[in-house]
């Protein structure tokens, strides 16, 4: 069972074929079977106790729960002590996680491990890369082992961040940013085209950083052609964008080179530069609005989507004002709105002037109705382009601009399958979801 972001998917695609590899023998989520792994998110507070929620109903069988991924890496011995109902293991297990299953099966489960900061500061200059069997997730050298069918696979660019924004937890037990060879990025996606998929999303905690621990702050830029023409792939995708790291060639190559996309997925976070600076971010709404203008100068279509927060301490009125003023400026394709959650550990958990739970609700509701609103009305004006779609279901899929949580394009006719690529005329919106009939 994998819970939270494409980056636990593909930590959880590596475990399988690992234990493949080993002996064991995977079977569908609801099937009889001896251990079940549970690889869970650990980011807010939501995630956390859905992560909770579901060790708990896997416990109510016979088999063993094994609890792996964010929470299990955060949390360690307290959540072993919180659930002793499931083994949680850490990152480190990951390498012999066929040996670890092994000894829990014959009730010697490792020792709950001590949660520890595994950031470290790396220099911007080359650095001595892992060996071949590393405990970094997403960062083996093994083949993948896919668990679904989707056209769409993420693709680990790095793992770990280098950022100390104070409401993060996530370089805490991550670490580091830390990137992988693009020789290893480019034949994984190679093998995935092999089984089926037509569209690679990056992810990492940070894609902008991509190369700067390898000595090449511009290696994506150059990555990034190559990876559109693998043959086979109709798309790579980009994801987890830095607004401040954005640089002028990283942007004409999303917005222009072949098989690439024409999608910023922006991590804004918010628009008033006095709650970014509390948030130890860096910009402000009119750099922000710069950045969109630069983008739709060069592809007008380009899809653009954010998350932001709302509430964050010492937040005010006038702040809130900023974000909905720049959101609706902004007229973005789809936009993420999240009430703050004091995580622990961070810098922003110590901070005094707290806003009140009822008025974060209160704020969430009138931003999120701002980004209802733009996000429609973006949407609206599509109609009479044409989009080339990569269907996901008979009658549905996603176009250039639409990400896996940004909406979908729905087709008014054709036979069409999972997999399949068309190209269609839009004719009508519905929210952030196009109708469109095939060309």
């Amino acid at each position: 069972m994998t819970l939270g972001c494409a980056r636990n998917e593909v930590d959880s695609e590596e475990l399988a074929a690992r234990l493949s590899a080993d002996g064991w023998t995977l079977v569908p989520e609801g099937a009889e079977t001896d251990v079940v792994l549970v690889n869970t998110c650990g980011f807010i507070e939501a995630a956390k106790k859905d992560s909770i929620d579901t060790v708990l109903e896997a416990s109510g069988g016979t088999a063993r729960v094994v609890a792996v991924g964010c929470m299990a890496e955060r949390y360690g011995k307290e959540l072993a002590a919180a659930l002793p109902e499931a083994t949680v293991l850490s990152f480190d297990d990951y390498p012999r996680i066929g040996e670890v299953l092994r000894d829990v099966m014959d009730g010697q489960a490792p020792e709950p491990h001590t949660p520890t900061d595994r950031r470290t500061l790396l220099p911007i200059t080359p650095v001595e890369r892992p060996g071949a069997d590393v405990s970094i997730p997403g960062h083996g050298r093994l083949k993948r082992l896919r668990l679904d069918s989707s056209p769409v696979a993420p693709v680990k660019l790095a793992s770990g961040c280098d950022r100390r924004c104070t409401f993060c937890a996530i370089p805490s037990f991550r670490g580091s940013f830390t990137s992988r060879e693009p020789g290893e990025v480019l034949a994984e996606i190679r093998g995935l085209v092999a089984v089926g998929v037509r569209e690679a999303l990056l992810v990492s905690e940070n894609s902008t950083s991509y190369g700067k621990d390898l000595g090449d702050m511009r290696l994506l830029e150059r990555l990034l052609p190559e990876l559109g023409a693998v043959d086979g792939l109709h798309r790579v995708r980009v994801s987890y964008l830095q607004p401040a790291e954005m640089r002028p060639g990283l942007i004409e190559v999303i917005a222009g080179a072949p098989g690439i996309a024409r999608y910023f997925d922006l991590s804004f976070q918010h628009a008033s530069p006095t709650v970014l600076r509390r948030m130890r971010r860096f910009g402000g709404s009119a750099d922000f609005l710069a950045l969109v203008d630069q983008i739709r100068a060069l592809s007008p279509g380009a899809g653009i989507r954010s998350n932001v927060i709302v509430g964050f301490p010492g937040e005010t009125e006038e702040d809130v004002d900023i974000l909905e003023n720049f959101l609706a400026m902004a007229q973005l394709d789809a936009i993420g709105v999240f009430g703050y959650s004091a995580e622990d550990g961070t810098e922003a958990a110590g901070f005094v002037d707290e806003i009140p739970e009822h008025v974060i609700r209160a704020r969430v509701e009138r931003i999120a109705s701002v980004a209802e609103v733009v996000v429609e009305k973006r949407a609206s004006l599509r109609i009479g382009s044409r989009v080339s779609v990569i269907m996901d279901s008979p009658g549905e899929g996603r176009a250039d601009h639409q990400g896996p949580e940004d909406g979908v394009t729905l087709l008014t006719e054709g036979d069409y399958h999972r997999g399949d690529v068309v190209n269609a005329l839009v004719v009508s919106s519905e929210g952030a979801d196009l109708v469109a009939r095939p060309l």
